[in-house]
């Protein structure tokens, strides 16, 4: 398998053998930046492959690198790239079956919920109407998402049947009929915050609250971070959601209600760290390479 692409080479890596490690991405952002500058002083060898432009010839079935990072925006390449390179034999971080599983909230609900994880209440249907005649029952408020999407993009809370109404009209007249599939969770009244927890492999090394005075507390929306302390119930159910999803690079979602249970809310496969890294004491672009360098070992 030979593939064509943004391909950089570090001016600081050795360059006795050829790079093992590939880091897929098509944006550099600070997150990458930090990993890649770390990946430069260690001296550990890299190629950048921007899914935007390669080209994978699947009847040569070899890759040239032993590891690779998926660290590409939009979900649909990233997911591609990483089945292609899995099915050559490269180990990829994380897995295509990871980031199918971490992408799609139901698939998600449906790991969790078999693994005996508490999460939100939620109904699915596979049409809008179907679910404004559901919420009667299930109750208000509550908050509609996409089945795949981050950032808080076409999220909604729906405070009563007017609202559902006027929300779930312009789902129905989306085009595409995978939008259409209807995915809605309670809404839990939580203390002005949420928890971002950051696992590599099945260890925990750090977790942020995510502070807003938006009902939404996403760091793209301006959420700001603050220290959380890992509590051992925070540790236990973080450590057996990743157990539950496989084990990799994940920031998850955790929600605290007025009552302090934690539910899981959502599981990232391609974790922003850049507001965790202002406020914890933890070098997160060095445990990344550390995990990294790993996976290369065991390779």
């Amino acid at each position: 398998m030979t593939a064509k692409g943004d391909l950089r080479t570090p001016e600081k890596a050795t360059r006795d053998l050829p790079p093992r490690l590939a880091v897929i991405a098509s944006r550099i952002a600070v997150e990458e930046k930090r990993i890649l500058d770390e990946l430069d002083r260690r001296r550990v060898p890299y190629d950048v492959l921007d899914p935007r432009t390669a080209v994978f010839h699947l009847d040569r079935p070899h890759a040239p690198w032993s590891v690779a990072l998926a660290r590409e925006v939009s979900h649909h390449r990233n997911l591609t790239v990483a089945r292609i390179l899995g099915h050559a034999g490269v180990t990829v971080v994380n897995s295509a079956q990871a980031i199918a599983l971490c992408g799609d909230k139901l698939l998600t609900t449906l790991t969790l919920q078999a693994a005996g994880l508490p999460v939100p209440r939620c109904l699915v249907t596979a049409t809008p109407q179907a679910a404004v005649d559901a919420l009667e029952d299930f109750g208000y408020p509550a908050v509609v998402k996409p089945l795949t999407g981050s950032w808080g993009r076409q999220v909604a809370k729906l405070t009563d049947r007017d609202a559902a109404d006027a929300v779930l009209e312009l789902r129905e007249a989306l085009p595409d009929p995978h939008q259409r599939i209807t995915y809605i969770q309670e809404y839990v009244d939580k203390p002005g915050r949420d928890i971002r927890a950051l696992v590599f492999g099945t260890e925990v090394v750090g977790a942020v609250y995510r502070v807003s005075e938006s009902w939404r507390t996403n760091t793209a929306r301006d959420a700001r971070t603050l220290p959380c302390p890992l509590s051992p119930d925070l540790v236990t159910l973080v450590t057996a959601t990743a157990v539950a999803i496989s084990p990799g690079v994940y920031g998850i979602d955790v929600l605290e209600d007025r009552d302090g249970r934690l539910l899981v809310n959502e599981v990232n496969h391609t974790p922003q760290f850049r507001g965790a890294a202002e406020v914890l004491d933890v070098d997160l672009a060095g445990r990344y390479v550390d995990y990294l360098i790993q996976r290369l070992v065991r390779n």
